[in-house]
């Protein structure tokens, strides 16, 4: 399987672990010293994201990638895509489409996210 390949199914696992708020695929995926800038502006950690998923603040109804592109460098990977998200962040609906951009770092035969940020796009 070649590296784009890796990150490919990395990143299904992602969406699927986040719209069913898997937290053992969560933690197995994203980096211990993760840095995250969400839509809202707001810096998070792997720590923060994962309690927004088992408190039920953050639970996912919807999310489709499109528009992938995946650039390489030995043992990291970028990837930009387009998210088109239906969920619930405490009271409030988010319903649209947002731009991500992740970082993924290969460790002991293993991906993890280190760094990311998102914004919507309409």
């Amino acid at each position: 399987m070649t590296q784009d390949e890796q990150i490919i199914e990395c990143e299904i696992r992602l969406l699927e672990a986040m719209k069913a708020g898997n937290i053992k695929v969560l933690d197995e995926l994203l980096y211990d010293d993760l840095i995250f800038n969400i839509p809202t502006g707001h810096t998070i950690t792997k720590s923060m994201d994962i309690e927004n998923y088992q408190s039920g603040i953050m639970t996912v109804s919807e999310i489709v990638a499109t528009d992938q592109i995946i650039k390489s460098i030995n043992n990291i990977s970028t990837v930009a895509v387009t998210l088109h998200l239906k969920a619930k962040y405490a009271d409030q609906i988010v319903d649209g489409k947002f731009r991500y951009l992740r970082v993924w770092k290969l460790f002991d035969n293993s991906w993890k996210v280190v760094a990311g940020s998102g914004f919507q796009i309409q």
